[in-house]
């Protein structure tokens, strides 16, 4: 038998069962080659998205200006309001609400939802509309950080590459952070911190539900989610985001309710602390900042640097407080303060004018007003510092006409009012009731040149002639310099340069700037006393501080001043020296109530500012003696002289003359000289106290 022919039939099994074989091993082989090569694209992407840069994101950050306190005063930004801050500084409620209405897959994708995409394309697709989006955090905040907002095919392609350059280099938590810190919540404000601020004045990790929920809304619309421009919107909204996060689980249906049954406390618009608060000083800092330390403007306006600054907020209050009140609303007189701490040379208030909307001259810095007596105290410590002159030198108080050049001119001065003593007065009597024939003379006695000297220690740089009528304080001077020069009496005789900004840091915090502390002994400290004992005096009866005095209840030294067109006020404590000058812009002359303005705020600032500090005594240094004297002789004061008082005198300048029986020394050890002190006021009997 032949075997069987089997040839008819193999095309049928060819036909049948190879081909179909055949062609899947062809098309799986087709693609294994396609996803090969889908994969090396993929791979090379990868590759190249890692080795490529992201592009430069030219965000600016708004700059700060903080008190001595640690609360902002001011911010710089040119533009765009944008303060970033950590994320463990963001309220968990404004991320929660943020999440579950823009992106509550952030943690399970890697900067593209698939799901979210086919999620938003049905609905668009039912509702025949584009009303719901599908971009991500990540795509939201590459496109905001490097693209345009155009509808084209090359925006696109490069959002998604970004996107994935962001997810490569950057953690969640980190796209997340950026994300909070970058996006517009309207109204110039960019960023949580910002936005947070502006609405309900608060840092964005002290908001509520209620406030997380309402901002979080914000972002999609902000012209037409704005509470500013439309609340029932804007309610709508923050409804819509309430019940997202009640979906997601992040909190439960009674906290949404009462999140939504919440009053927000909204700050008027553009009405924010920092916006009237301080406005001369912040000035200044912006002045020093630039034109002294060479702070670039851009910098300062996008750079997200931090100033901190000496301005006290009580103090500040406390300045802008009584220059309001100190003058009527409907007079054109102007008024400046100045307070500085004379221990640091910290700047504690400023106000430059009574508005800074009308005029943003500041007076504090004007060197065009004369201080009038108010100058005299740099005077008398010349003439103590030269031994002519102690507290005890007597002058005749009436009217004089004195000589000077070497006779060939004539300087006649008048005392306020034409009044005088018409006998003879001691410098303490001359300071209290401001006498200007005594100062004159005293400035005949010991040259005119050396008060200029002095002055100059004193931190006054104005200019100045050696001339008689200097002692009367005819030479300009600002309120800056006149604060700064008392504070060195304050200081035991130290003269510490003002300081207004205590450092700059840049956005990463390291330090750009830190103010030195430039202090300089400029007189001996047993001359600061005996002139802040002679300054006491004019804030006791007869003094032209007197009327004040029921204001002040602590220690305070100072002195008067009143020119035509100016009236001043400068005085000090141990812890604060403060200058207040009064008048009009245009040299017109003061009436007697303009005049008498300047006193009151100066006693008023002092208390409010000081009103948590205890009262304290100016300490009685060595090189300081105190004696009874008879002020109508200028002698050493025996037990039994009816008329005695206690004075200070530098140590080898006392008098050596008794007055009828043998003169009471006081050698600061004796406790019957506090008792023979009552007759002075009570903060001087404090004083013998804390001596003894």
């Amino acid at each position: 038998m032949g075997k069987p022919r089997l040839r008819p039939y193999f095309p049928i099994l060819t036909e049948k069962f190879l081909h179909p074989i055949l062609k899947i091993k062809k098309w799986l082989r087709y693609t294994a080659a396609v996803f090969m090569v889908f994969a090396l694209i993929v791979g090379g992407m990868i590759i190249y998205l890692r080795t490529q840069s992201l592009p430069v994101a030219a965000i600016s950050q708004t700059s700060q200006m903080l008190d001595l306190q640690g609360h902002v005063i001011d911010t710089f930004h040119a533009g765009e309001n944008r303060r970033s801050v950590p994320l463990a500084e963001i309220s968990h409620y404004v991320i929660d609400a943020t999440l579950a209405i823009e992106d509550r897959r952030f943690y399970d994708h890697r900067g593209f939802d698939m799901k979210g995409m086919a999620r938003a394309v049905m609905v668009n697709v039912q509702s025949l509309s584009t009303r719901q989006g599908a971009s991500t955090l990540t795509q939201q905040l590459a496109r905001n950080l490097y693209l345009t907002h155009e509808r084209t095919w090359q925006r696109k392609m490069k959002e998604a590459m970004y996107t994935a350059q962001l997810e490569m280099r950057y953690s969640k938590d980190e796209i997340l952070g950026m994300y909070l810190n970058q996006i517009y919540y309207g109204h110039g404000s960019y960023g949580i911190e910002a936005a947070a601020m502006m609405y309900f004045n608060k840092h964005a990790s002290e908001l509520s539900l209620a406030e997380s929920a309402m901002l979080a809304g914000i972002p999609k619309g902000p012209k037409y989610y704005s509470p500013y421009l439309d609340m029932k919107n804007a309610k709508d909204r923050q409804l819509t985001i309430l019940q997202a996060m009640l979906e997601g689980g992040s909190i439960t249906s009674e906290q949404a309710d009462a999140a939504y049954a919440e009053v927000l406390n909204f700050q008027a618009l553009g009405s924010g602390e920092q916006e009237g608060f301080a406005p001369y000083f912040r000035d200044y800092i912006r002045y020093i900042a630039v034109d002294k330390l060479g702070i670039n403007e851009q910098m300062l306006n996008e750079g997200g640097i931090t100033i901190y600054t000496t301005l006290d907020s009580v103090a500040q209050a406390a300045a802008e407080e009584v220059i309001a009140k100190g003058i009527p609303e409907s007079s054109e007189q102007q008024a400046a303060l100045i307070a500085i701490d004379p221990r640091s040379g910290y700047i504690k208030a400023m106000v430059g004018g009574r508005s800074y909307k009308k005029n943003q001259f500041n007076r504090v810095f004007a060197n065009t007003r004369q201080p009038g007596s108010s100058f005299k105290p740099l005077l008398y410590l010349t003439a103590l510092q030269s031994r002519f002159m102690t507290p005890a030198t007597r002058f005749k108080s009436e009217p004089t006409i004195f000589s000077y050049d070497e006779g060939r001119k004539t300087y006649e001065p008048h005392n306020y009012g034409d009044k005088y003593a018409n006998d003879l007065i001691d410098m303490r009597k001359a300071i209290a009731s401001s006498d200007n024939i005594y100062a004159v003379n005293t400035i005949m006695t010991i040259g005119a040149d050396k008060v200029i000297d002095t002055a100059r220690k004193l931190g006054i740089k104005s200019s100045m002639q050696p001339v008689p009528s200097l002692a009367l304080g005819t030479f300009p001077v600002s309120p800056f310099e006149m604060a700064s020069a008392f504070g060195t009496f304050a200081n035991g005789g130290t003269h510490v340069e003002p300081i207004a900004i205590l450092r700059i840091e840049d956005r990463k915090g390291q330090v750009l700037y830190e103010a030195k502390h430039n202090a300089v002994q400029a007189i001996a400290p047993a001359e600061a006393y005996v002139m802040t004992s002679l300054m006491e005096s004019v804030f006791e009866e007869g003094g032209t501080g007197s009327r004040v005095s029921s204001i002040i209840k602590r220690p305070v030294a100072g002195k008067t001043g009143t020119t035509p067109t100016d009236a001043w006020m400068v005085g000090y404590t141990p812890e604060l020296a403060t200058a207040v000058w009064v008048g009009y812009d245009k040299d017109r002359k003061l009436t007697v109530a303009e005049a008498y303005r300047a006193a009151p705020m100066f006693a008023k600032f002092t208390e409010q500012t000081l009103a948590s500090v205890p009262p304290k005594i100016f300490p009685i240094p060595e090189g300081v003696v105190n004696v009874y004297i008879d002020p109508e002789s200028g002698k050493l004061a025996a037990a039994s002289c009816a008329n005695r008082r206690l004075e200070a005198f530098l140590s080898g300048t006392e008098p050596t003359e008794v007055c009828g029986e043998p003169a009471a020394v006081d050698d600061r050890n004796e406790k019957d000289d506090v008792k023979a002190e009552k007759s002075r006021s009570w903060w001087s009997d404090l004083k013998r106290w804390w001596t003894d």
